[in-house]
């Protein structure tokens, strides 16, 4: 019998150790976690596939984060691997120059900062303690700067950089933790520009990855603290979150993890008077671009072709037909959250949750392609566990976090676990 397609499915609806940065050997329980059915080794995969997930994502994207398809095409060909970063430092982007194959960007910052702000909560996360860690985030970065004795203008260039990647978030966290919610609204109104960013998709799979096979829970837990997001923004954390979270489930399957994307509503979205819910939409839409680019037959060998991604010329020709359907679904904004939704949505489903095929889709794709692959990579990452990612890639992102970008995957995800099993 033929094994249904997810488009059918969404329309009708031991002991294992690992090495820690000590490189001491930690020895995992064996006996499954209350309520998850899961050993204490098989959470920690799962976490660490994440944070590792993403961090792939992010540093495949960072040398051509917003550039043009023809501008990554002219210099790269191909995006397959990961490649060094030729590219201006920039507090959203990369902090140090020409950083080496491994490095990362905000995505992977916001996931540290959201692994460290978990470890201080239990399972009712408070929104006024997210916005509180934040701000005493941006104050210590301050604090920081102005201890700077130096006559070289490194430093205070480095450090004005760490200053300013959380600055516009603390000037919306500061008046909403001092219950001034009059000038929280303006500020939220105004916070990058007042365009409906991405910002709760930046942390949302690690808050998802908390709260394993509980999507409504993940849900909710994001919805609360998305403090930053406007209008149905929020509706898509909560939703990357509880795809993350599906994807925890020990067993989860393509079609658990999507599923989540017609099921869990508990806002009422599905209500809306006269617009309905957005982001199913936006689903639709995703499944629509796919199945016109899937019904290409012919071949297009003007395409750059891979150097080493397992994909045939018909395959290539048939996502260069899905870019250019995305492109006509394009926002003003690159970082736009429905833009990112869209792309996420579409690469996962065409590339039939294959995790290097994914990423490659969303980094050739273009626009703010750092964020659209550390999404999905978070996604995928937890889906098949950090042994299942490609050894070459995790190996170098874990490197080059722990020794450059203060970074240390691995040390997080032991003490998110140990968490996760506490609040059991």
């Amino acid at each position: 019998m033929k094994k249904p397609t997810i488009f059918a499915i969404i329309i009708c609806f031991g002991i294992i150790s690992c090495t820690n940065s000590s490189n001491e050997t930690i020895v995992f329980d064996k006996t499954p976690v209350p309520k998850l059915s899961m050993t204490e080794a098989q959470i920690y995969d799962k976490v660490l596939g994440m944070l590792v997930g993403s961090g792939i994502g992010d540093s495949m994207g960072a040398p051509t984060e917003m550039w043009t398809r023809d501008a990554i095409q002219l210099e790269y060909g191909f995006v397959d691997r990961l490649d060094s970063m030729v590219r201006e430092p920039s507090p959203e982007g990369t902090w140090k120059i020409n950083l080496p194959a491994g490095g990362t960007t905000d995505d992977s910052r916001w996931k540290k900062l959201a692994s460290e702000f978990l470890l201080t909560q239990n399972s009712e996360l408070k929104a006024e303690d997210f916005g509180s860690f934040i701000v005493q985030k941006y104050k210590s970065d301050v604090d920081n700067f102005k201890k700077i004795d130096a006559f070289s203008p490194e430093p205070y260039e480095e450090n004005s950089r760490k200053m300013a990647w959380l600055q516009e978030w603390a000037i919306v966290a500061k008046p909403f933790v001092d219950k001034d919610y009059i000038f929280y609204h303006n500020a939220l109104s105004r916070f990058y520009g007042g365009e409906m960013v991405c910002g709760g998709m930046l942390y949302a799979p690690t808050i998802g990855a908390f709260f394993p096979a509980n999507p409504l829970k993940a849900y909710k837990e994001t919805y609360k603290i998305s403090i930053f997001d406007i209008g149905y923004a929020r509706d898509i954390s909560g939703l990357v979150a509880a795809m993350t979270a599906a994807a925890m489930e020990k067993n989860a399957t393509k079609e658990s993890v999507l599923s989540v994307l017609r099921t869990i509503d508990p806002e009422g979205f599905f209500k809306s008077r006269l617009v309905g819910r957005t982001s199913y939409r936006i689903l639709r839409d995703a499944l629509s671009i796919v199945k016109q680019a899937k019904a290409i037959t012919e071949i297009d060998s003007k395409h750059p072709q891979p150097k080493r991604l397992k994909a045939d010329t018909l395959y290539i020709s048939q996502m260069y037909k899905a870019f250019e359907l995305l492109d006509a679904k394009n926002q003003d904004m690159p970082f736009h959250a429905g833009e990112i939704h869209l792309q996420v949505l579409t690469a996962m489903i065409f590339s039939d949750f294959d995790f290097e095929k994914t990423i490659a889709f969303l980094v050739n794709l273009g626009r703010d392609n750092d964020t659209t692959s550390a999404v999905a990579g978070g996604i995928l990452g937890a889906f098949y566990g950090y042994e299942k990612l490609p050894n070459e890639m995790k190996t170098k992102v874990i490197k080059i976090g722990k020794e450059q970008l203060d970074v240390d995957f691995e040390l997080l995800a032991q003490k998110l676990t140990k968490k996760i099993i506490e609040q059991q």
